[in-house]
């Protein structure tokens, strides 16, 4: 009999035993899912949040600049390879400022209808590619201060009576995809007949060929174009708007912004655009442009 007692009473407190371990079994646990939640809800440590946008550029080692391959004097590749140009000259001084060296410079080749999507899709830091400032354009980049004034132009024949839009009515108008002279005609014109290409050689070569009758593109680029083209000549000199040339960033990048605007604002005092224009688009131009029709200094109309 006290053998069965002794037992019983074993029996009892082994399983007061368990039970005690059990709960402190179960307490452990609970404290380590409570410690893993409050260690999960605290904000963890973006390791990109901790390094800015110049910071990125400067631990690479170069900048990324769009720039157009084919549109000269602005930006377009010499027989050598290399990248020359008005925009390719701003590029290189960027350059300089931001990583001490002119040449830590990735030139990326873009077309005037992906300059946006460049941009948005990080495959460039900037875009100096002859980039005309718009509304629409700006819900989708940030522009910096301008460097550059513009209007749209429209090229005929020599020989071709243009005086006007209307002019063109009867006519096959030659646009580059994605340009401002595009959305202009696009959206005040939709009677013109267009003829549309991705690339600028595409859009010349032809109007060369007589595949239309004119072509419309920035101001600028025409006056260019046609001194090096005498069988060709600016029948219409300025249309819609004057607008501005700018440098342009991903949307929200406000330190890389900030930083091109400063150096903007800096290069004013040395007449920098003015140096650029001697160097780069002068020889491009007949007599009867000079240089306070183009650039813009310190970012400033």
């Amino acid at each position: 009999m006290k053998k069965v007692v002794f037992s019983v009473f074993a029996v009892f407190a082994a399983l007061i035993i368990s039970a005690c371990s059990g709960g402190d079994s179960t307490a452990k646990q609970e404290a380590n899912a409570s410690s893993e939640q409050t260690t999960q809800s605290l904000p963890q440590e973006d390791s990109n949040a901790t390094s800015s946008a110049l910071d990125k550029i400067k631990e690479n080692g170069v900048i990324r600049i769009g720039v157009f391959s084919d549109k000269p004097p602005f930006g377009f590749v010499d027989t050598n390879g290399v990248n020359q140009g008005y925009d390719v000259y701003f590029a290189k001084r960027l350059a300089q400022e931001l990583l001490g060296d002119e040449n830590k410079i990735q030139f990326v080749l873009v077309e005037a209808a992906n300059r946006v999507e460049f941009l948005k899709s990080d495959k460039v830091d900037v875009i100096l590619a002859n980039f005309t400032q718009t509304p629409e354009r700006a819900e989708q980049v940030d522009f910096t201060l301008p460097y550059m004034k513009v209007a749209l132009g429209v090229a005929v024949k020599s020989d071709l009576e243009v005086n006007g839009v209307d002019d063109l009515k009867d006519k096959t108008l030659i646009l580059n995809k994605g340009t401002t002279a595009d959305a202009y005609f696009t959206a005040n014109y939709p009677e013109i007949k267009t003829l549309k290409f991705d690339q600028n050689t595409e859009a010349f070569a032809a109007l060369l060929d007589g595949r239309g009758e004119a072509l419309a593109h920035d101001n600028t680029l025409l006056f260019a174009w046609t001194k090096e083209n005498p069988n060709f000549k600016v029948a219409i000199k300025e249309l819609g708007n004057q607008d501005v040339i700018a440098a342009a960033v991903a949307k929200g990048n406000d330190e890389l912004k900030n930083f091109i605007n400063d150096l903007i604002t800096k290069l004013g005092d040395e007449q920098f655009f003015h140096k650029a224009y001697d160097e780069t688009l002068k020889t491009y131009f007949t007599e009867d442009i000079n240089a306070d029709d183009v650039v813009i200094e310190g970012g400033k109309l």
